[in-house]
């Protein structure tokens, strides 16, 4: 997917979690390391978002994935992580700025499938406005944005992330069917982990 830029949101600070969750482990790997695994099965790169001090979880997810699949991350610091989502969401998108359009994915998430990656991808290239998968009418990531969108996504604020977007464009958004409840498993809590 040369054209399509693929942007992993990993600058949040965990609090419901209780300590960084992007370092837990999940089987034999870091949760951040554990969610990256199918973007590089789709992307030959990705830009991860993440916190000004997070030396700690690159070196971790590098050590995880190897030096092979490591060198294909790019990381975008923000300084404004703690202004909410939209900040990092912005510091991605503005990284891949000449991309012409942009998968957000969360570096929380480590069952999205492959598959799933792939086909939201296909739809933005096809120049589909906006993608996302849906599994039982329930939207999940990642969500996709075309080239179009890129004023809409730089002047975004607060926590919600895109959501305005997706709310006021409902109608040009391309849905795909799944029956992986992947797409929705996000780890804000310990007992999520359970879930896996």
């Amino acid at each position: 997917m040369p054209d399509i830029a693929a942007i992993i949101l990993a600058a949040g600070s965990s609090r419901r979690f209780g300590a960084d969750k992007l370092l837990h482990p999940v089987g034999e790997m870091p949760l951040a390391a554990r969610s990256l695994l199918p973007w590089l099965r789709v992307f030959d790169h990705v830009t991860v978002v993440a916190r000004a001090d997070s030396g700690k979880l690159q070196n971790a997810v590098a050590q995880a994935l190897g030096a092979e699949r490591a060198e294909r991350i790019y990381w975008k610091l923000c300084a404004d992580a703690d202004l909410g989502m939209s900040a990092s969401l912005i510091a991605g998108v503005a990284a891949r700025r000449d991309a012409s359009g942009w998968l957000i994915g969360l570096a929380d998430m480590p069952a999205v499938p492959d598959a799933v990656i792939a086909e939201v991808a296909s739809a933005i290239a096809s120049d589909a406005p906006l993608a996302a998968p849906f599994f039982h009418e329930k939207r999940g990531h990642p969500v996709g944005f075309s080239a179009r969108y890129l004023d809409d996504l730089l002047a975004l604020d607060g926590d919600a992330g895109a959501r305005k977007i997706l709310e006021r464009d409902a109608e040009k958004l391309h849905r795909i069917a799944t029956d992986d409840p992947g797409i929705l498993l996000d780890i804000d809590r310990p007992e999520d982990l359970r879930r896996l």
